[in-house]
Protein backbone atom coordinates (compact mmCIF):
# COMPACT_ATOMS: atom_id res chain seq x y z
CA UNK A 1 0.00 0.00 0.00
CA UNK A 2 1.49 2.99 -0.95
CA UNK A 3 2.34 5.38 2.07
CA UNK A 4 0.19 8.91 2.32
CA UNK A 5 2.52 11.91 2.59
CA UNK A 6 -0.17 13.85 4.93
CA UNK A 7 1.24 11.67 7.37
CA UNK A 8 4.13 13.45 7.32
CA UNK A 9 4.11 17.29 7.23
CA UNK A 10 7.67 17.34 6.39
CA UNK A 11 7.22 15.67 2.31
CA UNK A 12 4.48 18.34 1.91
CA UNK A 13 4.84 19.26 -1.77
CA UNK A 14 4.52 22.61 -2.09
CA UNK A 15 2.62 21.88 -5.92
CA UNK A 16 -0.91 21.95 -3.48
CA UNK A 17 -2.71 24.92 -4.23
CA UNK A 18 -4.91 27.10 -1.30
CA UNK A 19 -7.84 28.55 -1.78
CA UNK A 20 -8.87 30.77 1.15
CA UNK A 21 -7.88 28.78 4.35
CA UNK A 22 -8.34 25.57 2.55
CA UNK A 23 -6.33 23.25 0.52
CA UNK A 24 -7.21 21.41 -2.74
CA UNK A 25 -5.69 17.81 -3.39
CA UNK A 26 -4.67 16.48 -7.03
CA UNK A 27 -8.12 15.20 -6.44
CA UNK A 28 -10.46 18.08 -6.35
CA UNK A 29 -11.35 17.13 -2.91
CA UNK A 30 -11.04 20.26 -0.08
CA UNK A 31 -8.98 19.98 2.95
CA UNK A 32 -7.77 22.29 5.59
CA UNK A 33 -4.07 23.61 6.19
CA UNK A 34 -2.12 20.49 8.42
CA UNK A 35 -1.04 23.00 10.70
CA UNK A 36 -4.41 23.33 12.51
CA UNK A 37 -5.26 19.67 12.19
CA UNK A 38 -5.55 18.32 16.05
CA UNK A 39 -2.80 20.56 17.93
CA UNK A 40 -2.78 18.02 20.67
CA UNK A 41 -1.13 15.46 18.28
CA UNK A 42 2.65 15.97 19.44
CA UNK A 43 4.26 13.70 17.01
CA UNK A 44 3.21 12.20 13.85
CA UNK A 45 1.55 7.96 13.99
CA UNK A 46 3.73 5.52 12.72
CA UNK A 47 1.52 4.47 10.63
CA UNK A 48 -1.31 5.32 7.70
CA UNK A 49 -4.44 5.12 10.37
CA UNK A 50 -7.73 6.56 10.28
CA UNK A 51 -9.29 8.61 13.84
CA UNK A 52 -12.99 8.61 14.13
CA UNK A 53 -14.76 11.49 16.03
CA UNK A 54 -14.06 9.71 19.80
CA UNK A 55 -10.50 9.21 19.09
CA UNK A 56 -9.95 5.63 18.32
CA UNK A 57 -6.86 4.66 15.81
CA UNK A 58 -7.39 1.89 13.20
CA UNK A 59 -5.90 0.87 10.11
CA UNK A 60 -7.60 -0.51 6.99
CA UNK A 61 -6.15 -3.65 5.25
CA UNK A 62 -5.97 -4.32 1.30
CA UNK A 63 -9.31 -5.95 1.27
CA UNK A 64 -10.90 -3.40 3.53
CA UNK A 65 -11.83 -4.51 6.61
CA UNK A 66 -10.28 -2.97 9.21
CA UNK A 67 -7.75 -4.33 12.64
CA UNK A 68 -8.92 -4.06 16.20
CA UNK A 69 -9.05 -0.27 17.23
CA UNK A 70 -5.62 0.81 18.90
CA UNK A 71 -5.99 4.31 21.70
CA UNK A 72 -4.62 7.15 20.91
CA UNK A 73 -1.66 8.07 23.68
CA UNK A 74 -2.90 11.39 24.84
CA UNK A 75 -3.45 13.26 27.90
CA UNK A 76 -6.42 12.08 30.57
CA UNK A 77 -8.02 15.54 30.62
CA UNK A 78 -11.62 15.51 32.03
CA UNK A 79 -12.78 15.41 28.68
CA UNK A 80 -11.00 12.94 27.76
CA UNK A 81 -12.08 11.04 30.70
CA UNK A 82 -15.78 11.24 29.63
CA UNK A 83 -14.76 10.50 26.00
CA UNK A 84 -13.78 6.86 27.71
CA UNK A 85 -16.42 6.00 29.97
CA UNK A 86 -18.75 7.09 27.21
CA UNK A 87 -17.03 4.70 24.48
CA UNK A 88 -17.26 2.27 27.16
CA UNK A 89 -20.24 2.41 27.29
CA UNK A 90 -20.89 2.44 23.87
CA UNK A 91 -18.66 -0.79 23.61
CA UNK A 92 -20.98 -2.77 26.08
CA UNK A 93 -24.21 -2.13 24.27
CA UNK A 94 -23.13 -1.94 20.86
CA UNK A 95 -21.31 -5.01 19.00
CA UNK A 96 -18.48 -3.34 17.15
CA UNK A 97 -18.93 -4.27 13.84
CA UNK A 98 -15.85 -5.48 11.58
CA UNK A 99 -15.80 -3.18 8.50
CA UNK A 100 -15.48 0.82 8.62
CA UNK A 101 -19.15 3.04 7.61
CA UNK A 102 -18.94 5.25 5.39
CA UNK A 103 -18.28 8.70 5.74
CA UNK A 104 -21.87 10.41 5.78
CA UNK A 105 -22.28 13.53 3.78
CA UNK A 106 -23.14 15.63 7.65
CA UNK A 107 -19.14 14.94 8.95
CA UNK A 108 -18.42 16.62 5.31
CA UNK A 109 -18.68 20.06 6.43
CA UNK A 110 -16.44 22.86 6.89
CA UNK A 111 -15.48 21.69 10.22
CA UNK A 112 -15.16 17.79 9.15
CA UNK A 113 -11.86 17.35 7.19
CA UNK A 114 -11.50 13.99 4.62
CA UNK A 115 -8.04 13.27 3.66
CA UNK A 116 -6.76 10.96 0.41
CA UNK A 117 -10.52 8.79 0.77
CA UNK A 118 -8.92 6.68 -1.68
CA UNK A 119 -6.12 5.71 0.82
CA UNK A 120 -6.24 6.07 5.14
CA UNK A 121 -9.12 8.17 5.54
CA UNK A 122 -8.26 10.54 8.63
CA UNK A 123 -11.61 12.00 9.96
CA UNK A 124 -11.25 15.14 12.33
CA UNK A 125 -13.85 17.01 14.68
CA UNK A 126 -12.66 18.67 17.48
CA UNK A 127 -14.75 21.23 17.70
CA UNK A 128 -18.19 18.62 17.56
CA UNK A 129 -16.09 16.46 19.71
CA UNK A 130 -15.52 18.99 22.33
CA UNK A 131 -19.20 20.11 22.51
CA UNK A 132 -20.31 16.37 22.24
CA UNK A 133 -18.41 15.44 25.69
CA UNK A 134 -19.31 18.68 26.79
CA UNK A 135 -22.93 17.60 27.48
CA UNK A 136 -22.07 14.68 29.26
CA UNK A 137 -22.54 14.32 33.13
CA UNK A 138 -18.85 14.02 34.72
CA UNK A 139 -18.01 11.21 35.46
CA UNK A 140 -18.23 9.35 38.96
CA UNK A 141 -14.76 8.27 39.05
CA UNK A 142 -13.93 12.04 37.78
CA UNK A 143 -15.88 14.04 40.57
CA UNK A 144 -14.13 11.71 43.44
CA UNK A 145 -10.80 12.64 41.96
CA UNK A 146 -10.99 16.24 41.88
CA UNK A 147 -12.75 16.36 45.37
CA UNK A 148 -9.73 14.47 46.57
CA UNK A 149 -7.24 16.70 44.81
CA UNK A 150 -9.00 19.94 46.49
CA UNK A 151 -9.01 17.91 49.80
CA UNK A 152 -5.12 17.49 49.42
CA UNK A 153 -4.77 21.37 48.56
CA UNK A 154 -6.38 22.48 51.37
CA UNK A 155 -4.52 20.01 53.62
CA UNK A 156 -1.63 21.51 52.16
CA UNK A 157 -2.62 24.62 52.97
CA UNK A 158 -3.46 24.16 56.92
CA UNK A 159 0.09 22.17 56.60
CA UNK A 160 1.83 25.38 55.48
CA UNK A 161 0.19 27.51 57.97
CA UNK A 162 0.53 25.23 60.84
CA UNK A 163 4.32 25.14 59.86
CA UNK A 164 4.40 28.81 59.65
CA UNK A 165 2.87 29.33 63.21
CA UNK A 166 5.35 26.40 64.93
CA UNK A 167 8.60 28.08 63.17
CA UNK A 168 10.15 29.58 66.39
CA UNK A 169 11.47 33.13 66.83
CA UNK A 170 15.14 32.92 66.84
CA UNK A 171 16.83 34.02 69.88
CA UNK A 172 19.35 36.43 69.24
CA UNK A 173 23.11 36.35 70.52
CA UNK A 174 23.04 39.90 71.78
CA UNK A 175 27.01 39.92 73.00
CA UNK A 176 27.97 38.73 69.29
CA UNK A 177 29.77 42.42 68.81
CA UNK A 178 31.23 42.60 71.62
CA UNK A 179 33.22 39.49 71.93
CA UNK A 180 36.65 40.92 71.22
CA UNK A 181 35.89 43.27 73.74
CA UNK A 182 37.61 42.08 76.71
CA UNK A 183 35.55 45.40 79.10
CA UNK A 184 32.34 43.65 78.60
CA UNK A 185 33.10 40.28 79.82
CA UNK A 186 31.52 38.55 77.66
CA UNK A 187 32.78 35.05 78.92
CA UNK A 188 31.24 35.82 81.95
CA UNK A 189 28.09 37.83 81.21
CA UNK A 190 25.69 35.25 82.18
CA UNK A 191 27.23 34.14 84.89
CA UNK A 192 27.37 37.30 86.34
CA UNK A 193 23.92 38.06 85.61
CA UNK A 194 22.69 34.72 86.91
CA UNK A 195 24.55 35.84 90.79
CA UNK A 196 22.44 39.19 90.17
CA UNK A 197 19.14 36.95 89.76
CA UNK A 198 19.81 35.01 92.88
CA UNK A 199 21.26 37.68 94.92
CA UNK A 200 18.69 40.08 94.35
CA UNK A 201 16.54 39.71 97.29
CA UNK A 202 19.41 40.23 99.77
CA UNK A 203 18.55 44.10 97.95
CA UNK A 204 15.19 44.11 98.77
CA UNK A 205 12.98 45.16 101.37
CA UNK A 206 10.05 44.35 103.20
CA UNK A 207 6.98 46.15 101.13
CA UNK A 208 5.63 46.83 104.32
CA UNK A 209 8.11 48.29 106.00
CA UNK A 210 6.97 51.68 106.74
CA UNK A 211 4.63 50.31 109.34
CA UNK A 212 7.33 50.03 111.64
CA UNK A 213 7.82 53.53 111.56
CA UNK A 214 6.17 55.46 114.06
CA UNK A 215 7.43 59.00 112.73
CA UNK A 216 7.03 58.86 108.89
CA UNK A 217 5.09 57.25 106.28
CA UNK A 218 4.77 56.47 102.60
CA UNK A 219 4.45 59.79 101.41
CA UNK A 220 6.98 61.60 103.27
CA UNK A 221 9.33 59.30 101.77
CA UNK A 222 7.74 59.98 98.20
CA UNK A 223 8.87 63.05 98.79
CA UNK A 224 12.76 62.47 99.80
CA UNK A 225 12.73 60.34 96.76
CA UNK A 226 11.70 63.35 94.66
CA UNK A 227 13.57 65.61 95.89
CA UNK A 228 16.80 63.54 95.48
CA UNK A 229 16.18 63.02 91.93
CA UNK A 230 15.95 66.82 91.38
CA UNK A 231 19.42 67.23 93.32
CA UNK A 232 20.69 64.15 91.74
CA UNK A 233 20.41 66.10 88.06
CA UNK A 234 21.55 69.17 89.53
CA UNK A 235 24.78 67.76 90.65
CA UNK A 236 24.87 65.64 86.97
CA UNK A 237 25.40 62.20 88.93
CA UNK A 238 26.16 58.93 87.09
CA UNK A 239 22.41 57.19 86.95
CA UNK A 240 23.75 53.81 88.49
CA UNK A 241 24.35 56.34 92.07
CA UNK A 242 20.84 57.15 91.98
CA UNK A 243 19.22 53.71 92.29
CA UNK A 244 21.90 53.09 95.00
CA UNK A 245 20.55 55.91 96.77
CA UNK A 246 16.98 54.94 96.56
CA UNK A 247 18.25 51.13 97.94
CA UNK A 248 20.51 52.91 100.69
CA UNK A 249 17.33 54.93 102.15
CA UNK A 250 14.82 52.04 101.82
CA UNK A 251 17.21 49.71 103.42
CA UNK A 252 18.13 51.82 106.30
CA UNK A 253 14.61 52.73 107.32
CA UNK A 254 13.46 49.01 107.20
CA UNK A 255 15.70 48.49 110.08
CA UNK A 256 15.98 51.79 111.90
CA UNK A 257 13.48 54.17 112.83
CA UNK A 258 13.82 57.85 111.81
CA UNK A 259 12.29 60.75 112.93
CA UNK A 260 10.49 63.17 110.75
CA UNK A 261 13.10 66.05 111.10
CA UNK A 262 16.06 63.60 110.30
CA UNK A 263 14.80 62.06 107.21
CA UNK A 264 16.06 64.61 104.95
CA UNK A 265 19.11 63.88 106.71
CA UNK A 266 19.03 59.96 106.14
CA UNK A 267 18.83 61.18 101.92
CA UNK A 268 21.45 63.50 101.80
CA UNK A 269 23.94 60.90 103.66
CA UNK A 270 23.04 58.32 101.24
CA UNK A 271 23.39 60.54 98.59
CA UNK A 272 26.85 60.81 99.81
CA UNK A 273 28.03 57.17 100.75
CA UNK A 274 26.29 56.03 96.66
CA UNK A 275 28.83 59.04 95.08
CA UNK A 276 31.78 57.35 97.14
CA UNK A 277 31.13 53.97 95.76
CA UNK A 278 29.98 55.22 92.11
CA UNK A 279 31.16 58.22 91.10
CA UNK A 280 34.50 59.22 90.10
CA UNK A 281 34.46 63.03 91.21
CA UNK A 282 32.22 62.76 94.79
CA UNK A 283 30.82 66.59 95.92
CA UNK A 284 31.92 67.17 99.17
CA UNK A 285 29.83 67.31 102.16
CA UNK A 286 29.67 71.06 101.99
CA UNK A 287 27.87 70.26 98.80
CA UNK A 288 25.19 68.48 100.73
CA UNK A 289 24.67 70.67 103.79
CA UNK A 290 24.65 73.64 101.30
CA UNK A 291 21.94 71.91 99.33
CA UNK A 292 19.58 70.81 102.43
CA UNK A 293 19.51 74.99 103.03
CA UNK A 294 22.12 75.02 105.84
CA UNK A 295 19.25 72.21 107.80
CA UNK A 296 22.28 70.00 109.34
CA UNK A 297 26.17 70.31 110.44
CA UNK A 298 29.13 69.01 109.14
CA UNK A 299 29.08 66.41 112.32
CA UNK A 300 25.50 65.95 111.81
CA UNK A 301 26.28 64.56 108.24
CA UNK A 302 29.71 62.27 109.18
CA UNK A 303 27.69 60.84 112.46
CA UNK A 304 24.82 59.86 110.12
CA UNK A 305 27.36 58.02 107.95
CA UNK A 306 29.07 56.67 110.54
CA UNK A 307 25.18 54.97 111.28
CA UNK A 308 23.92 54.34 108.26
CA UNK A 309 27.32 51.86 107.07
CA UNK A 310 27.49 50.02 110.21
CA UNK A 311 23.44 49.10 110.14
CA UNK A 312 24.38 48.19 106.45
CA UNK A 313 27.52 46.54 107.41
CA UNK A 314 29.08 48.04 104.59
CA UNK A 315 27.14 45.93 102.30
CA UNK A 316 26.85 48.54 99.48
CA UNK A 317 27.41 46.64 96.36
CA UNK A 318 23.86 45.40 95.91
CA UNK A 319 21.93 44.28 92.32
CA UNK A 320 19.81 47.52 91.78
CA UNK A 321 17.24 48.23 88.69
CA UNK A 322 19.88 50.09 86.69
CA UNK A 323 22.01 46.63 86.52
CA UNK A 324 19.18 44.97 84.93
CA UNK A 325 17.58 47.82 83.06
CA UNK A 326 21.04 47.97 81.35
CA UNK A 327 21.22 43.73 80.36
CA UNK A 328 17.77 43.91 79.22
CA UNK A 329 18.04 46.89 77.18
CA UNK A 330 20.66 45.20 75.13
CA UNK A 331 18.44 41.83 74.84
CA UNK A 332 15.46 43.93 73.92
CA UNK A 333 18.02 45.40 70.84
CA UNK A 334 16.95 49.13 71.71
CA UNK A 335 17.26 52.16 70.37
CA UNK A 336 17.60 55.59 72.34
CA UNK A 337 14.08 57.05 72.49
CA UNK A 338 13.21 53.29 73.91
CA UNK A 339 15.88 53.67 76.39
CA UNK A 340 15.12 56.87 77.66
CA UNK A 341 10.94 56.28 77.92
CA UNK A 342 12.33 53.09 80.36
CA UNK A 343 14.51 55.00 82.42
CA UNK A 344 11.93 58.14 83.13
CA UNK A 345 9.10 54.60 83.88
CA UNK A 346 11.21 53.33 86.05
CA UNK A 347 12.17 56.45 87.99
CA UNK A 348 9.07 57.26 88.41
CA UNK A 349 8.28 53.82 90.29
CA UNK A 350 11.50 54.97 92.31
CA UNK A 351 9.02 57.55 94.06
CA UNK A 352 6.07 55.33 94.42
CA UNK A 353 5.95 52.73 98.23
CA UNK A 354 3.63 50.27 96.80
CA UNK A 355 6.47 49.57 93.81
CA UNK A 356 9.10 48.27 96.11
CA UNK A 357 6.84 44.46 95.95
CA UNK A 358 8.47 44.03 93.02
CA UNK A 359 12.06 43.02 92.60
CA UNK A 360 14.53 44.87 90.97
CA UNK A 361 15.08 42.67 87.94
CA UNK A 362 11.04 42.59 87.45
CA UNK A 363 10.97 46.27 87.88
CA UNK A 364 13.54 46.08 84.86
CA UNK A 365 11.68 44.16 82.48
CA UNK A 366 8.51 45.90 82.82
CA UNK A 367 10.16 49.33 82.33
CA UNK A 368 11.13 48.07 78.69
CA UNK A 369 8.41 46.18 78.44
CA UNK A 370 6.20 49.09 78.49
CA UNK A 371 8.10 51.23 76.71
CA UNK A 372 7.88 48.60 73.71
CA UNK A 373 3.96 49.29 74.23
CA UNK A 374 3.99 52.59 74.35
CA UNK A 375 6.24 52.94 71.30
CA UNK A 376 4.91 50.22 69.55
CA UNK A 377 1.03 50.55 69.98
CA UNK A 378 0.88 46.67 70.88
CA UNK A 379 2.36 44.03 73.58
CA UNK A 380 6.12 43.25 72.04
CA UNK A 381 8.32 40.59 73.97
CA UNK A 382 10.02 38.17 71.77
CA UNK A 383 12.26 35.31 72.71
CA UNK A 384 15.51 36.75 73.25
CA UNK A 385 13.78 39.04 76.16
CA UNK A 386 12.36 35.92 77.63
CA UNK A 387 15.59 34.60 77.82
CA UNK A 388 17.61 37.04 79.47
CA UNK A 389 14.84 38.59 81.68
CA UNK A 390 13.85 34.85 82.63
CA UNK A 391 10.44 36.84 82.68
CA UNK A 392 7.01 36.04 80.05
CA UNK A 393 4.50 38.79 79.38
CA UNK A 394 2.26 37.65 81.57
CA UNK A 395 4.33 38.11 84.61
CA UNK A 396 4.63 41.87 83.59
CA UNK A 397 1.25 42.63 83.17
CA UNK A 398 0.81 43.57 86.43
CA UNK A 399 4.06 45.85 86.68
CA UNK A 400 3.25 47.84 83.49
CA UNK A 401 -0.33 48.35 84.70
CA UNK A 402 1.05 50.52 87.14
CA UNK A 403 3.80 51.91 85.03
CA UNK A 404 1.26 53.13 82.78
CA UNK A 405 -0.96 54.61 85.61
CA UNK A 406 2.01 56.81 87.05
CA UNK A 407 2.67 57.71 83.29
CA UNK A 408 -1.04 59.25 83.49
CA UNK A 409 -0.80 61.36 86.17
CA UNK A 410 3.21 61.92 86.02
CA UNK A 411 2.68 65.49 85.04
CA UNK A 412 -0.82 66.24 86.99
CA UNK A 413 0.86 65.86 90.98
CA UNK A 414 2.95 67.34 93.27
CA UNK A 415 6.01 64.96 92.98
CA UNK A 416 6.75 66.24 89.62
CA UNK A 417 10.64 65.69 89.73
CA UNK A 418 11.09 62.90 87.21
CA UNK A 419 8.21 64.53 84.80
CA UNK A 420 10.28 67.97 84.83
CA UNK A 421 13.74 65.91 84.28
CA UNK A 422 12.40 64.15 81.27
CA UNK A 423 10.58 67.05 79.62
CA UNK A 424 13.81 68.35 78.40
CA UNK A 425 15.57 67.60 75.41
CA UNK A 426 18.81 66.26 77.13
CA UNK A 427 16.17 62.97 77.90
CA UNK A 428 14.13 63.58 74.65
CA UNK A 429 11.25 64.63 75.96
CA UNK A 430 10.26 61.31 76.60
CA UNK A 431 7.42 62.37 79.41
CA UNK A 432 5.25 63.44 76.78
CA UNK A 433 5.05 60.74 74.80
CA UNK A 434 1.43 58.95 75.08
CA UNK A 435 1.00 56.21 77.78
CA UNK A 436 0.13 52.90 76.42
CA UNK A 437 -3.44 53.16 78.32
CA UNK A 438 -4.20 49.89 75.82
CA UNK A 439 -2.26 47.99 78.47
CA UNK A 440 -4.62 48.67 81.29
CA UNK A 441 -7.52 46.69 79.77
CA UNK A 442 -5.48 43.64 79.41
Amino acid sequence: MRRSDENFPAMIRPSNIQVGGLRTTGTGQTRRALGTINRNIIAPPPYACAVHKRGVLAKKNADGNKKPAIPIHRPVTRKFAAEMVGNQQQQSTEEVKPSVQPVSSAWQSEDCLVIDAEEDCLVIDAEEDYKASANFDMPMFVQHTEAMLQEIDRMDAEVEMEDIDDVEEPVVDIDTDDKKNPLAAVEYIDDMYSYYKKTESLSCVPPNYMAQQFDINEKMRGILIDWLIEVHYKFELMDETLYLIVNLIDRFLAVHPVVRKKLQLVGVTAMLLACKYEEVSVPVVEDFILISDKAYSRKEVLDMEKLMINTLQFNLSVPTPYVFMIRFLKAAQSFKKLELLAFFLIELCLVEYEMLRFPPSLLAAAAIFTAQCTLGGSTQWNKTCQKHTKYIEDELLDCAKLMVSFHQKAGTGKLSGVHKKYSTYKYGYAAETEPAVFLLKC
